[in-house]
């Protein structure tokens, strides 16, 4: 039997990369899945988002896990859409015991060059869009009366930063202050929040050239190999990025009874980036 047996998990962002390796693990522990992503493009984000087709194989890796998911086409942007899709998987499953607000995105430029609609869209999806995701999920942990664990995904550069990615930073320190709001107004319904800061996560997000000149701005054209050396610098240990399973294995832990009294806290899975 799994840590996780019997329970349900709303993720967000969950059509590929990190929130796919949540849905996966969690449901590898025995949890079943309410999973939501978009399959549109975000204006102003350089790299493609998440397409057609990706939600549908978080579905099948889940299934083939012998659990069940419920998944919904949704931008975090939509409290509406949020609302239902958690209304909906709650119906079909029977509960709700942890949420991750996962999704995400990653856009650069200089903070004194940057037009509105570039830091507007950043505000609205990574950190609004987490709000969204808590106001639209969160009841229904509530609700249940057993308790339960939401994570939110924030980032190194909320612990320490770089150039051209104010609005980025911004947000991902704006999801510490919401997280430790949250701890104290959930605590006593036995609901425990906590935020995770990964360094370089080696997803569709960061794997791609606008990333890779953001860390070789020295360089015209930036390879992939050129953007492993700049990035293992930042880390104390010899690595250049980390995988979404590291990062998987760090939220299994905090909504598992692994981590049942730890809340309020900021989890790090940096390669000791943050040294």
């Amino acid at each position: 039997m799994g840590t996780l047996e019997g329970k349900v998990a709303f993720i967000t962002g969950a059509a590929r990369g990190q929130g796919r390796s949540h849905a996966l693990r969690l449901a590898q522990e025995g949890a079943d899945i309410i999973a939501v992503d978009i399959t549109e493009q975000v204006d102003t984000v350089p790299y493609a988002t998440a397409r057609p087709g990706d939600l549908e194989e978080t579905v099948r890796a889940v299934e083939a896990l012998d659990r069940r998911i419920i998944a919904s086409e949704v931008d975090v942007r939509d409290l509406a859409g949020l609302t239902k899709a958690a209304q909906d998987g709650v119906a079909a499953l029977g509960r709700l015991d942890i949420v991750l607000a996962n999704a995400g995105i990653s856009t650069m430029a200089p903070t004194l060059e940057m037009d509105e609609q570039t830091w507007q869209t950043m505000i609205d999806i990574n950190l609004t869009g987490v709000w969204k995701t808590v106001r639209a999920a969160v009841p229904h942990i509530v609700a249940g009366g057993r308790g339960g664990a939401v994570v939110l995904t924030s980032s190194l550069a909320a612990i320490t930063t770089n150039e051209n990615i104010a609005h980025y930073t911004a947000a991902k320190y704006g999801l510490i202050g919401l997280m430790r709001v949250l701890a104290k107004e959930l605590g006593p319904q036995s609901i425990r929040v906590n935020t995770v800061h990964p360094t370089t996560v080696a997803t569709d997000m960061i794997l791609n050239e606008p990333t890779y000149k953001l860390f070789r701005p020295d360089l015209e054209e930036p390879t992939r190999a050129d953007f492993e050396e700049a990035a293992s610098q930042m880390n104390r240990l010899p690595v250049s990025m980390v995988e979404p399973i590291d990062i998987s294995n760090a939220i299994l832990y905090l909504v598992s009874d692994a981590g049942r009294y730890v809340t309020g806290t900021t989890q790090v899975i940096d390669a000791g980036g943050a040294l």
